[in-house]
């Protein structure tokens, strides 16, 4: 049936059917309709401190400003993280801004950090109803020079603090100018520095311990990531992401949209993302919790991720291709696994 629908949404220019999407779905939600949907046997998994009810969580991007967390908790997600949001609003980039690459089942995407700011998005989830974990991934304003950007994280470190489940540190969009930057030794250093400290005093205020997470680019080199690797350890930081997504285009060569600008994301991004993954995993020994993403878009691309390394995993493209089949299909192989 999601074939079907998916045939009509894919006439639409993507950023129109993504809202409209979301737009059937807060009407079926409010009829009830998403309350019949048969959910997968519970799947529960500690890490970071936190109880997931499953492995699935749907990656930063789909839910920017924290409006839908009720209805993705519904479709069986065991957690959301939304965002990324920024300490003012902002329109984002221009339009159009969100390409199909049919061929590969991929997107490329320019948004910008488009979002309501910090405030308007944490109002939104107060007033959600949800059992899933939370994350809320943060980032900088578009106009916050690069070396003003820690005070633009500690904003909205602080005001996420009590109401995420964990935060997410977004220095690997490629969307924002020179925001991969701040993963160079200095900047990563600092940031990483001050966010730890920051955790620390939260923690007595708050009596809420909140883990951090740094969500990294699949595009580094080795030397970078042994880097970001150390630093991690060096302040006992809770987690990182792997990945964001690629600027890299050599997959797609054929598709009219190969020199859009942006992150191309989907099928095209699996392999330089299990490849961060893999070797990240080596380096961190066990020491940080880590978070795949990146080209899953069935069960077994999934299990890549869990061989590969990752704790838990996140999905996005793979949804807007396959539909929610793919998250029983993913709960079912794990099921099966055990």
């Amino acid at each position: 049936m999601y074939y079907l629908l998916r045939k009509l949404l894919f006439l639409l220019d993507p950023e129109i059917a993504h809202n409209l999407t979301f737009k059937i779905l807060k009407f079926l939600n409010f009829i009830k309709f998403l309350d019949l949907i048969k959910k997968s046997k519970p799947d529960p998994k500690n890490i970071l401190g936190l109880n997931f009810k499953n492995k699935i969580g749907v990656a930063a991007g789909l839910d920017k400003n924290g409006e839908y967390i009720e209805i993705l908790d519904k479709l069986g997600f065991g957690f959301i993280e939304i965002g990324t949001v920024t300490p003012r609003p902002q329109k984002g980039n221009s339009k159009p801004r969100l390409f199909r690459v049919l061929e590969r089942d991929a997107l490329i995407n320019r948004f910008g950090f488009n979002n309501k700011g910090i405030d308007r998005v944490l109002e939104s989830v107060k007033k959600s109803n949800y059992s899933a974990t939370l994350g809320i991934n943060i980032g900088k304003n578009f106009d916050t020079e690069l070396h003003q950007a820690v005070d633009d994280y500690l904003i909205c470190f602080r005001k996420a603090y009590k109401f995420a489940d964990y935060i997410s540190v977004n220095i690997s969009s490629p969307n924002t100018k020179n925001l991969r930057d701040l993963q160079s030794e200095e900047h990563i250093n600092l940031l990483i520095k001050h966010l730890k400290a920051e955790q620390n005093k939260l923690k007595k205020l708050h009596q809420k311990y909140t883990p951090f997470l740094v969500k990294i680019s699949p595009d580094l080199e080795q030397a970078n990531l042994d880097i970001i690797c150390k630093t991690l350890i060096d302040y006992n930081v809770d987690g990182v992401i792997a990945t964001n997504t690629t600027i890299d285009r050599q997959d797609i060569l054929s598709s009219k949209h190969y020199k859009e600008t942006g992150g191309l994301s989907g099928q095209p991004l699996k392999n330089k993302s299990n490849s961060t993954l893999k070797y990240i995993y080596k380096k961190l020994q066990g020491k940080v919790s880590i978070i795949g993403v990146g080209g899953i878009s069935s069960y077994e691309d999934a299990k890549e991720k869990f061989d590969n390394g990752a704790d838990l995993i996140q999905i996005y493209t793979g949804l807007i291709y396959k539909g929610l089949g793919l998250i029983d299909e993913i709960h079912r192989g794990i099921q099966q696994e055990k």
